[in-house]
């Protein structure tokens, strides 16, 4: 490993670890994501996490918000780090094609196929409490039994 990656790898970990610390399943490998996705049932929220200032900065304090203001709550909380785990990342964005690429984001997957999605244009430049908000509403709506 290079002396980019390792300063990387520092940078990223407190961003990786928010999500871990609320409970999310960091997938690191496309045959991570692979095996998850194949055999996950229900429902499951999943952040595409990144680097990218602002809106990265917003949307992990804003997941978190949400999962604890929403009354309907997914059965599986994922998420994979873009720019850092890329063939992860890659796996995961295949099996919502008929969304372009964005990070951060925030897909919502219910009985095997993508039921929502908010996309880095509906994070970047909200109040992260207006994100918070969409994605509460999403998830009860989705995730409600």
């Amino acid at each position: 490993m290079n002396a980019y990656d390792e300063y990387m790898k520092s940078i990223v970990k407190p961003m990786r670890e928010e999500l871990v610390q609320t409970g999310f399943t960091e997938l690191t490998t496309a045959d991570e994501v692979e095996d998850t996705m194949k055999s996950i049932d229900g429902t499951a929220l999943i952040v595409i996490n990144s680097v990218c200032g602002c809106a990265a900065g917003l949307a992990r304090p804003a997941v978190r918000e949400a999962l604890q203001a929403a009354e309907s709550s997914p059965e599986h909380l994922l998420t994979v780090f873009a720019g850092q785990d890329k063939e992860a990342t890659a796996m995961m964005r295949s099996y919502f094609p008929e969304v372009p690429p964005s990070s951060p984001s925030i897909a919502v997957w219910k009985d095997g196929a993508l039921a929502y999605f908010i996309p880095r244009e509906q994070i970047e430049n909200f109040e992260m409490e207006q994100i918070k908000d969409h994605l509460t509403g999403a998830l009860e709506q989705v995730c409600a039994k």
